[in-house]
C-alpha cells in the first residue's frame, strides 16, 4: 500500500513564510510515496451521504459538539422558537470543522442554502454581537475576551459597522440570544445527546438526498472541505 503525504493548507504557513513543508513533501514522491487524496486514514470515514449529525460525530473535535449541544438545550429551555434554538445548533459550526477567522460569516454561507433566513443571518450577526453588551438582556463583554485579547482591544470597524446595522434589523433578538447562550455553554461533565433534536433538525434544516457536500448547492465545497480537508488539490 502506497504511502499519502499530506501538505498542510497554505494558510497554514503564513506565519511562516521560509517555509519548506510544501517542497519537502514534493521531493519525497515515489512509487510508494503519493500525495493524500480522498480519505484520510487518520480521520473517521463519513458516509456517502453525509448528514449534519454525520459532520457533528465524525468531523466535530469534542469541545466544540459539546459548546454546540449545550447552546441549543439551554435557548430551548428557556422557550425560544425552534428558528433560535437551530440558530445556536449551528452558531459555531465553522469554528468547529472549517476555519475561526470570521466564524460566523463562514458559517452563516455554509448553512444559508439549508436553513430559514433568520437562522443564518442570526449566526453571521452573533460574531458582532458577542462584543458588544446589551443591559436590557442581562448581557456582558465576556470576561474570556479580557484574558483572550487584553484590557485594550479595539473591535474591529467592520464589526462595529454590524453591529450597529443588526441592532435596527427585526432579527436582532435571535443574533443576540446566540450570544446570551454561547457564553455560558461550557459547563465540564454537562453532556446533551445530539439525539434530543434530531426532530427539530428534521423540520428546519433542509439535508439534501444527495448528502452534504454532493447536492450542487452554493455552498457544497465548503462541507466536501471538511470530509476531505487533507487533498492536496
Amino acid at each position: 500500500m502506497s504511502q499519502r503525504l499530506s501538505v498542510p493548507q497554505p494558510i497554514a504557513l503564513i506565519d511562516h513564510p521560509e517555509s519548506t513543508v510544501e517542497r519537502d513533501v514534493l521531493s519525497a514522491l515515489g512509487p510508494e510515496t503519493l500525495m493524500m487524496v480522498g480519505d484520510n486514514p487518520a480521520l473517521p470515514q463519513m458516509p456517502e451521504r453525509p448528514t449534519l449529525f454525520d459532520f457533528y460525530r465524525l468531523r466535530f473535535g469534542k469541545t466544540a459538539r459539546n459548546h454546540l449541544l449545550q447552546s441549543a438545550a439551554l435557548a430551548r429551555k428557556a422557550g425560544h422558537p425552534e428558528t433560535v434554538v437551530l440558530a445556536c445548533l449551528l452558531h459555531d459550526i465553522s469554528m468547529g470543522a472549517l476555519i475561526r477567522t470570521d466564524h460566523g460569516y463562514w458559517g452563516a454561507q455554509l448553512i444559508a442554502p439549508y436553513v430559514d433566513a433568520e437562522v443564518a443571518w442570526a449566526v453571521e450577526h452573533h460574531q458582532a454581537l458577542r462584543f458588544f453588551p446589551d443591559p436590557a438582556v442581562n448581557y456582558e463583554y465576556p470576561q474570556a475576551y479580557v484574558r483572550f485579547y487584553g484590557p485594550d482591544y479595539i473591535v474591529p470597524g467592520y464589526l462595529r459597522q454590524a453591529y450597529e446595522r443588526a441592532r435596527a434589523h427585526r432579527w436582532y433578538g435571535a443574533a443576540r440570544a446566540i450570544t446570551l447562550y454561547d457564553l455560558y455553554a461550557f459547563e465540564e461533565g454537562v453532556v446533551v445527546d445530539p439525539g434530543e433534536f434530531e426532530d427539530l433538525v428534521g423540520r428546519r434544516f433542509k439535508q439534501p438526498q444527495e448528502g452534504l457536500g454532493f447536492d450542487n448547492s452554493p455552498t457544497a465545497h465548503m462541507w466536501r472541505t471538511m470530509i476531505w480537508p487533507n487533498n492536496f488539490l
